[in-house]
């Protein structure tokens, strides 16, 4: 489960700031398709934090998934951008990807570089992300080769009814290998989020799964899944 900050207003060339929230989401996936993901989390426990500096920001989540059985996996995503100029939009991205799994050893590890163009409105309650990388996946000890892709990434945040409801996410399209034929394909995958702010620090809400050719499916031709999530979240 890939999360996309909430405060990506916070990148403005100069400006120096940090946010960081933990959510904690019950996940419905293996109730709605019992065939194909009964092995789902059942809970995702999420660490995120968002650093702004004078030279860009930093950026990581680390997402720790458990069944009622054991912990299933840790996944986390690491990112520096560098501002071009300090009114600019235009950002260099530099990403890692990657994460360790209890029945499979591990996911894919991927290095991402390219160019980032962010955005908000005059009050931030707007905000955007357009980001165009270039993707390379490792060998791994799992019989998955490295190959070279690239990665369009969508991110979006809009603040609503007075700040109380937020709805932010992302999406992502890129190249991927289907694990039957070694061929490629185009995965997509999208996280939709809405949540209710009690206060600045409380906030109970939704995440949406939405992807195709992303989840590993080995008992039919099924490629397209929405996951839905109920979520609580505490920012610091």
């Amino acid at each position: 489960m890939k999360k996309i900050l909430l405060s990506m207003m916070m990148l403005v060339g100069g400006m120096t700031a940090s946010a960081q929230n933990f959510q904690l989401h019950y996940d419905f996936g293996r109730f709605l398709y019992p065939n194909e993901e009964d092995g789902r989390q059942k809970v995702t426990l999420t660490m995120e934090q968002f650093k702004a500096d004078q030279w860009g920001s930093w950026y990581y989540f680390v997402d720790f998934d458990f069944t009622n059985k054991e912990m299933k996996s840790v996944y986390t995503e690491i990112s520096r951008e560098f501002n071009i100029q300090k009114e600019s939009p235009f950002a260099v991205h530099i990403e890692y990807d990657g994460g360790l799994a209890s029945k499979v050893g591990g996911y894919q590890q991927a290095a991402l570089l390219g160019a980032a163009y962010n955005g908000h409105n005059a009050d931030f309650s707007k905000t955007w992300s357009v980001q165009m990388l270039y993707k390379h996946f490792f060998k791994d000890d799992n019989e998955n080769e490295a190959y070279a892709s690239c990665q369009l990434t969508g991110v979006w945040g809009l603040n609503f009814f007075n700040n109380k409801l937020r709805f932010s996410g992302f999406i992502d399209f890129w190249r991927g290998v289907k694990a039957s034929n070694g061929h490629g394909c185009l995965v997509i995958l999208s996280e939709p989020q809405l949540w209710y702010n009690f206060n600045e620090h409380f906030s109970v809400g939704t995440e949406w799964e939405i992807s195709n050719n992303f989840i590993f499916n080995a008992y039919n031709d099924k490629t397209f899944f929405v996951n839905p999530t109920l979520a609580v979240k505490w920012t610091m």
